[in-house]
């Protein structure tokens, strides 16, 4: 789920449905998890209420075991539909919230210790059979780390998972503490695709808890011998790095996530800014101050990010915003969500802000799915079959209605040059 599903399709020209079918056929005995964008399931936009059901209905059907669910916001009403559909559908409800912020720092008040345990504490009373902290940035510090850990396990009795990333280099640090506290399970990669705004090394992870009472029991060697494959996997790919070369403590000033960094950079360079990246990276912080702190994970990572693009491209600064923004033709995205159709921020918006960003137009404070006409199924494959001149599967529907323009360009790639996933990688 998350970006792998729009990645199959836009870079790979893989179907991501055919890709998880090849898999649980290979790996019938080891659960399957994917990534779930709450509102936003695995695209950038709000969906109506059926599309979030029948994806996760097809999903499930098609070998998913856990969901991991969150919302851009951390809130929790964008989380109830899919909550409620995960559960009817008979997969394993791991909730999600977000971190950001440092709780161990007085002065970042606007999300404190407290704050996450009676988040905690909502997603389990939603039905949540696991309670995920996603620190999609690596913000998570390590004494922060056992000190959140050990809050959560005094309010909450469902298992705590902890998924982080190591740009700070700090992330492993935090998994030892987390442990420590009692957390239940840990994301980690194997040693050769781990650190950086990858997830800390499994391999080292492995070997730091052996012979100690939470010692997982996973086979070293065999470890080793996956990480040797991918390392030499990994080369093929050198092209699309995100070019750290180490970590860096920069990370818990400007706060972008792993998973944004290594496609922020190519973004900022492919508009003509590569020189000014430092610049581009200051003014992400900068911009997340002007929204009012928001929880910065997709899709609202990516708003943060265009508006920060948009303002070192045109040699903006906040106060420019303010004293011409009205007059401006602001990024989309930055329009939707003070709109409020992402969601509602913890906190409300900068009012001041919203009134300049929106010129008058009146935001939304409910629920956007609510505002969405349900999408007829039947009408709706039956003109896109008539569109590509061929049948196509529900599977197949579900990823046209995810991302409309890139399914059909996959399609086209795969009615010129069949199916190319067969092809090694260095050849494709």
């Amino acid at each position: 789920g998350g970006a792998t599903f729009d990645v199959a399709m836009r870079f790979l020209n893989e179907c991501p449905w055919e890709r998880l079918h090849k898999l649980r056929e290979k790996i019938p005995n080891v659960v399957f998890q994917m990534l779930f964008r709450g509102s936003n399931a695995v695209g950038y936009a709000n969906y109506p209420d059926n599309v979030i059901d029948r994806f996760i209905a097809q999903a499930a059907k098609s070998g998913i075991d856990i969901f991991r669910v969150f919302d851009a916001l951390n809130w929790t009403k964008g989380l109830h539909v899919a909550f409620e559909s995960v559960l009817k559908h008979g997969g394993v409800l791991e909730g999600s919230m977000c971190y950001t912020g440092d709780i161990l720092d007085p002065k970042r008040d606007k999300y404190p210790l407290k704050y996450y345990v009676e988040l905690g504490k909502e997603i389990e009373r939603m039905g949540a059979h696991i309670l995920n902290i996603k620190d999609m940035a690596g913000l998570l510090k390590p004494f922060a780390a056992e000190k959140l850990v050990q809050a959560l396990k005094q309010e909450i009795s469902i298992p705590i998972s902890l998924h982080t990333h190591d740009t700070s280099s700090n992330a492993l640090t935090a998994l030892m503490l987390a442990n420590r506290a009692g957390v239940d399970s840990v994301d980690a990669s194997l040693s050769s695709l781990s650190g950086l705004t990858a997830q800390p090394n499994l391999n080292a992870l492995v070997s730091a808890l052996e012979n100690t009472e939470r010692d997982p029991g996973l086979n070293q060697e065999a470890l080793q011998q996956l990480a040797n494959y991918w390392e030499t996997v990994r080369t093929y790919y050198a092209p699309f790095e995100s070019e750290l070369r180490s970590g860096t403590a920069q990370v818990y000033e400007h706060e972008i996530p792993g998973g944004q960094y290594s496609n922020y950079k190519p973004q900022v360079e492919g508009m003509g800014l590569g020189d000014r990246w430092e610049e581009c990276k200051k003014m992400y912080r900068k911009v997340n101050d002007m929204f009012g702190d928001v929880i910065k994970v997709t899709p609202m990572s990516k708003i943060v990010g265009d508006m920060a693009i948009f303002m070192v491209k045109n040699n903006l600064q906040p106060e420019d915003i303010y004293e011409r923004g009205a007059e401006m033709d602001l990024p989309q995205g930055v329009v939707e969500f003070f709109k409020g159709m992402i969601g509602q921020p913890h906190g409300g918006f900068p009012e001041k802000l919203q009134k300049i960003v929106l010129k008058g137009e009146k935001p939304i404070t409910h629920r956007p799915g609510e505002l969405l006409e349900p999408v007829d199924f039947v009408a709706s494959k039956a003109a896109l079959e008539k569109k590509l001149g061929h049948e196509i599967s529900d599977e197949d529907h579900m990823s046209w209605l995810m991302y409309p323009a890139v399914f059909e360009d996959f399609q086209r790639h795969r009615q010129e040059y069949i199916d190319t996933s067969v092809l090694p990688t260095p050849v494709f």
